[in-house]
């Protein structure tokens, strides 16, 4: 609309400007000389208002910010200056009005950005070039982490492995041998019945013998409940000093363990160190298969694979098998979970550990 009304305006200008052009050319009528003064006025402000005006300066903002922003400061300062009272009072007769009508005032109208928002202009500026592959992992995945809970990331219950105080001190060692981690529990038993936390740096110059007791060494443990988000589990760790939490449900059963590395693998990905022999947990066998983990969580397979399993309450795929199924699955089960089909490869306790994923086409 304003390039039509410059256009308007501007055309006197122009036919005086092009009468000597088109009186050379023969072209006398009155009504024709209007209308190609027209033409050529709106064509050539509608152009100078779009390239001068708008697309010139804004692109030349956006790679020249700094140059740009020191030039202006100081006019922009002054004519901010110069117009302040006009401003608050558009401002304010703005506010009143929308107020008599029902109506938020002009200045509560700037909402921040949504999430949502955020995640597409970081999409943005990594298809620019303006951030790294990994800086745009990073970013998202920060925004998915407050939404985890310690249910999500924990070591489940029959992954655990724990020195057991009533065990011979040399079983309780060759398995610390064996495993090699850095914490384990110390229970009566079962980890139903938790009495403190081993780290094995308290091993160093101590004098293991039969007869030696745990509790001597041992910190207390520290429980949190499964619903925890793990953002307040970081900070539990940072008060605490303890890097291994037991993770309890609503009934107060140790269902498993969580530690810093779980908490950090939702931000940068899995961290293996030397002593970390772990299997990948989606392997590609095939056109539309793959051969999926039991304990890999459904987010990630939907994630990875472009696959909706609709809403669940479950949080491992060898629950999602469960739920569909409606009972214990055994080795060789065909289940069919809607946007695929899986067969169960191999059951250890009850639960699937491995199976092959079959996507559906179409």
């Amino acid at each position: 609309m304003a390039s039509l009304a410059l256009g308007w305006v501007g055309e006197p200008a122009f036919a005086r400007l092009l009468e000597p052009i088109l009186s050379y050319a023969r072209l006398e009528n009155e009504s024709l000389v209007h209308w190609v003064s027209f033409v050529v006025g709106f064509t050539v402000i509608t152009v100078l208002h779009l390239v001068v005006g708008e697309q010139a300066p804004k692109i030349f903002a956006i790679r020249q910010p700094e140059n740009l922003l020191l030039w202006c400061a100081l006019p922009l300062r002054l004519f901010y200056l110069l117009t302040y009272p006009l401003l608050a009072g558009l401002n304010a007769s703005t506010a009143w009005l929308l107020k008599r009508l029902g109506l938020p005032g002009a200045s509560e109208q700037e909402v921040p950005y949504t999430e949502e928002e955020i995640r597409a202009l970081l999409r943005e500026a990594h298809i620019y070039g303006n951030l790294t592959g990994s800086e745009h992992r990073l970013l998202d995945a920060v925004f998915e982490f407050d939404d985890l809970i310690c249910r999500r990331v924990m070591v489940p219950r029959g992954e655990v492995e724990f020195v057991d105080i009533r065990e011979p001190i040399s079983v309780s060692l060759s398995m610390i041998r064996r495993t090699k981690h850095t914490r384990y529990p110390v229970c009566d038993s079962s980890l139903d019945d938790v009495v403190g936390v081993l780290h094995v740096k308290d091993l160093v110059g101590v004098n293991v013998s039969e007869g030696f007791r745990w509790e001597t060494i041992m910190r207390p443990p520290k429980k949190v409940p499964e619903n925890m988000p793990i953002s307040k589990l970081l900070r539990h760790f940072q008060g605490t000093h303890q890097l291994m939490a037991f993770v309890i449900d609503e009934y107060g059963t140790v269902i498993g363990i969580v530690t810093l590395e779980n908490v950090l693998e939702e931000i940068i990905g899995d961290v293996a160190d030397e002593f970390d022999v772990e299997q990948p947990e989606i392997v590609p066998e095939g056109a539309g298969t793959y051969v999926v983990l039991g304990s890999t969580a459904v987010d990630d397979v939907e994630h990875k694979l472009g696959l909706s399993f609709g809403e669940n309450d479950v949080d491992t795929m060898a629950g999602l098998l469960m739920q569909f199924a409606q009972r214990i699955v055994s080795a060789g089960d065909e289940i069919d979970l809607g946007a695929a089909s899986a067969k169960v490869l191999e059951v250890a306790d009850d639960r699937a550990t491995r199976m092959r994923l079959t996507l559906k086409i179409g």
